[in-house]
């Protein structure tokens, strides 16, 4: 097994910051220095070290949290902030976001100390669907919605087509519902800013297929088997 892979499979980090580990010469195998990410461990024979400390494989945990707004989506702040990290710090695991929400989004919210999970569920290439209620200034017409289904300008850069309807119309405000599969910086506020109608509330309601149901702000949940199987075999990795 790729000594990255190993990292990112124990919980470490993400697979990248993981790599980003074993290039700044901060993983040890066997007691000497690895930076070359080609690197092959056997996590039954090798003893594997990140700044001095055993890596040692622990049980996968799989959250769903219901993000209120104020929270970074972050494990730590510099600036003290507080993060989603603070909601459930008493699971017995560090946890890692899968993606990110800006800090006044709200709603589903995935993490995980699986690192290959997690990079495989953010990366682009699976196209896991997002689920979006973006509460709008005004009343967007058919053709806006059209705009966004077809695809936008978004600072030179035109988002792939979309999944749009009117989910609740309004002559001052209206929510909007769309479904996304790529992950860019603040996409869809960027989207809707795109065709006059500024996002005015944000909340992510649902993750490839995994939604709150009941679910409060700031609330968590494991999620089930059933969950897990399902996210495991929309990113291809063995059930």
């Amino acid at each position: 097994m790729r000594l990255q892979r190993f990292l990112a499979l124990s919980g470490v980090a993400s697979r990248r910051a993981s790599e980003a580990l074993i290039t700044s010469g901060r993983v040890s195998v066997n007691g000497r220095i690895v930076t070359r990410l080609g690197t092959n461990v056997d996590p039954q024979r090798d003893t594997v070290e990140v700044d001095g400390k055993s890596v040692q494989e622990e049980r996968k945990l799989y959250v769903l949290l219901n993000k209120p707004a104020g929270y970074l989506t972050a494990v730590a702040d510099a600036r003290g902030r507080s993060t989603v990290s603070d909601l459930v710090a008493g699971l017995p695991a560090r946890l890692y976001p899968v993606g990110r929400l800006d800090m006044d989004t709200e709603g589903v919210l995935l993490l995980t100390n699986d690192g290959d999970f997690s990079f495989r569920l953010a990366h682009p290439r699976f196209g896991v669907e997002k689920v979006y209620h973006a509460t709008v200034a005004g009343k967007p017409g058919a053709a806006d919605i059209e705009a966004l289904k077809r695809g936008v300008d978004i600072g030179g850069v035109v988002t792939s087509p979309a999944k749009v309807r009117m989910f609740k119309a309004g002559s001052r405000h209206s929510t909007i519902e769309i479904t996304i599969h790529e992950g860019r910086k603040r996409q869809v506020k960027r989207m809707c800013k795109a065709i006059g109608h500024p996002v005015i509330r944000l909340r992510r309601i649902e993750y490839g297929g995994i939604r709150l149901g009941n679910l409060k702000p700031g609330q968590h949940r494991l999620l089930t088997h059933a969950e897990i199987e399902s996210l495991r075999r929309k990113t291809e990795l063995n059930v």
